[in-house]
């Protein structure tokens, strides 16, 4: 048992570092593969995008062809694809890895867990595996962003892709020889709902992004508008007439349902944009190299580790919706410190103004992450926890996706690199704002009750 709880903590570390360590090497696969600095952004958005959408129904694929298989499966496409996109010679070539990347991880992602629960019994053992699962991770992040820098500077950027090959045929290795399969059960897919989904939030980040390269009145940025908005009312009435819906329309139908779970779709896009702009800064702005950029955000992780083991001891004394707006207050005052930081970096600037705010950015991130999700998880109707359980991680990823396309078109309009950073991290700060107006607003305490029988 103890050998197949270690492959499933793995598994999860591998997806977790592949978030973090491909933001360190984004400025050299901009300068090598010609990105323009609008397009960039894609390579943390393909992945988002198909993670984010198709784990919508992965999970309830994985439970029809088993978890066991569903992981294998997802695993060998993560690593074949992370293959191609270490070869990559075109901007195109690379997103289209990245994209495949996140189909693999989609697919994974669900069994994990569904694993880690059925291989452990209640009790003493499913604790300690699931505290090894939670640290795994936060550190991974740490891991990341340190592993993105030394590749990256010893090796070149290709190494962040090529780095998953060996720890995936690890991983397929120990899984066939030693992880168990479990029941299989018959569900329907809504396919339609799925699908109208990921169409939509695939126009709408294709028309964020494109406007900052071709302008608000193009075709093809008008052109992806109307895209998003036909498959937003698609997707809305494949909804209403399936029986078992990717995203149930009753988690919307009042405020104090829709206020907590909209709130996990933006407080991912600062998180996101805050790596991804304060990368280009510490690179491109502060002249740092690739390993000094992965330890300038390394105290971010550092803070994210210390608040979410904390958290947990606090949420039974102060309940979740104070901790969940004491975290995404440091959230949001984490990005406008750093903001105001790099409205007038240069050369010179230390490295300290970027540890700091990356502590504060790090501290609100642990704290807000498990009082959002157990308020969203208990404010489900009985019927859909295991769609609320899918939705609240495909929000995440779709929102960090999302989020990042309009940042860039911000960037584009404030000055670029050169005037706009700035700027558009403090515009980076107006979503976990709004992520605490939603969830502050709306957020109601969890009984006690209800709390020990979770």
């Amino acid at each position: 048992m103890a050998l197949a709880v270690v492959i499933l903590v793995l598994t999860q570390l591998m997806f977790v570092v592949d978030t973090s360590i491909v933001n360190v090497a984004l400025p050299d696969m901009g300068r090598e593969l010609g990105f323009s600095s609008g397009s960039l952004s894609w390579v943390v958005t393909a992945y988002s995008l198909t993670f984010g959408g198709l784990i919508l129904l992965s999970g309830k694929v994985g439970s029809m062809i088993g978890p066991r298989h569903a992981l294998i499966l997802g695993v060998a496409v993560f690593v074949l694809s992370s293959i191609a996109g270490g070869f990559a010679t075109s901007a195109g070539f690379l997103v289209a890895a990245r994209a495949l990347q996140g189909v693999g991880a989609a697919v994974a992602a669900p069994s994990v867990m569904v694993l880690l629960v059925g291989i452990t019994a209640p009790g003493p053992q499913r604790s300690r595996a699931m505290a090894t699962f939670v640290f795994a991770v936060g550190a991974g992040a740490a891991v990341g962003l340190l592993a993105g820098g030394v590749l990256t500077q010893t090796l070149g950027w290709e190494w962040v892709m090529f780095v998953n090959a060996p720890i995936g045929v690890l991983v397929l290795f120990g899984a066939v020889r030693n992880l168990p399969e479990m029941e299989r059960r018959r569900t329907s897919l809504d396919v339609g709902g799925a699908a109208a989904s990921i169409l939509a939030m695939v126009a709408l980040v294709f028309a964020f992004t494109s406007a900052a390269d071709r302008g608000w009145a193009s075709f093809s940025v008008l052109g992806a508008f109307t895209v998003a908005v036909v498959s937003l009312v698609v997707l809305i009435v494949c909804e209403r007439r399936h029986p078992h819906p990717v995203m149930p329309l009753a988690f919307f139908s009042t405020l104090r349902s829709a206020g907590p779970l909209l709130s996990m779709l933006v407080i991912p896009a600062g998180q996101v944009g805050f790596l991804f702009f304060t990368t280009l800064l510490t690179r491109q702005v502060l002249e740092f190299t690739p390993i000094q950029t992965g330890l300038a955000l390394v105290p971010f992780t550092l803070g994210l580790l210390a608040t979410n083991q904390l958290t947990p001891r606090l949420l039974p004394r102060l309940g979740e919706r104070v901790i969940g707006i004491a975290g995404l207050s440091g959230l949001v005052l984490g990005i406008a410190w750093m903001a105001l930081m790099a409205a007038d970096a240069g050369p010179d600037t230390s490295i300290v103004t970027v540890l700091l705010p990356s502590v504060l950015l790090g501290a609100g991130a642990g704290a807000t992450f498990a009082p959002v999700t157990a308020v969203t998880m208990h404010q489900a109707p009985a019927e859909h926890i295991g769609a609320a359980a899918s939705l609240n991680q495909g929000l995440q990823q779709l929102g960090g996706g999302m989020g990042l396309a309009i940042l860039t078109s911000v960037l584009a309009a404030t000055g670029g690199l050169d005037h706009g950073l700035g700027a558009t991290l403090l515009a980076t700060a107006a979503f976990p704002l709004a992520g605490l107006i939603l969830f502050g607003l709306w957020a109601r305490r969890i009984p006690a009750a209800a709390t020990a029988s979770a």
